[in-house]
């Protein structure tokens, strides 16, 4: 009687169950770490943001400094001030491309001679602009007025279109560059934006703090995420098929 070994089919080697093929293992060596590392990256910022509105909201409580306090202390972002004095109405500044809710408009930046003898640039908010051939229509209060502002400053360096400066006033910008203004004017201004807290000589001055919140960052951190989760489960997918279509065929295959 001849002996015949038991057969080893079941304990076949792991990696001839998962076959995935090179080509989407090289793909996937390429996209995993950049998809994770990008929701890290949202993780990041939203971090980041956080700490910047912890900021912003400690400021806004604060009780606002006066010109000098706040020029000594280097004019930082959010800081709240108190003024008073004169809007000076001949240099006025429209900011170009403001949209409210899908509205077409401007941000109208006044020079501002506060009694103390500095001059400040101030945002007096959101105008309107809905008929481009007609220049958008704002008052300057005449007399003395009292008013508390808070200095803004842009977060990052956003793409800016070249600045055109012309010689008719008010003058329509795309960017606020206080410095240049000051030193076209020959004053001794603070080189930085105010914009100015609801009163009298506000338009619509609701800013936002941030242009992008946490929760977008959130957002997007989890859609990077969840696109890493399916690209791995693509590829475990693709590499068990793989190995399965690898088997039969071996199986059905004639000696």
């Amino acid at each position: 009687m001849q002996y015949s070994p038991p057969s080893k089919t079941p304990g076949r080697a792991p990696w001839r169950r998962f076959r995935p093929g090179w080509a989407p293992s090289l793909l996937v060596v390429l996209l995993l770490p950049l998809l994770i590392g990008l929701g890290l990256w949202q993780l990041s910022r939203a971090e980041d943001k956080r700490a910047l509105l912890a900021g912003f909201e400690a400021r806004r409580q604060a009780e606002p400094v006066d010109p000098a306090t706040l020029q000594a202390a280097g004019a930082p972002a959010w800081q709240r001030v108190r003024l008073h004095g004169r809007f000076d109405p001949q240099h006025s500044l429209l900011l170009d491309s403001r949209t409210r809710a899908g509205r077409p408009g401007v941000e109208l930046l006044q020079p501002f001679r506060d009694d103390s003898g500095r001059w400040l640039l101030l945002n007096r908010g959101w105008l309107p602009w809905p008929d481009r051939r007609v220049a958008p229509a704002f008052a300057t209060p005449d007399g003395a007025l009292a008013l508390t502002a808070w200095v803004y400053r842009s977060p990052g360096n956003p793409f800016l279109l070249e600045q055109v400066a012309g010689d008719a006033w008010p003058r329509l910008v795309n960017r606020v560059d206080a410095a240049a203004l000051w030193r076209e004017l020959g004053r001794d201004g603070l080189p930085v934006e105010l914009r100015l807290e609801p009163g009298p000589a506000a338009y619509a001055v609701d800013w936002p703090p941030l242009a992008m919140s946490p929760e977008k960052h959130l957002g997007y951190a989890v859609q990077w995420f969840a696109l890493a989760a399916a690209l791995l489960a693509l590829f475990v997918y693709l590499g068990i098929h793989n190995a399965r279509e690898t088997s039969h065929v071996v199986a059905h295959r004639p000696d």
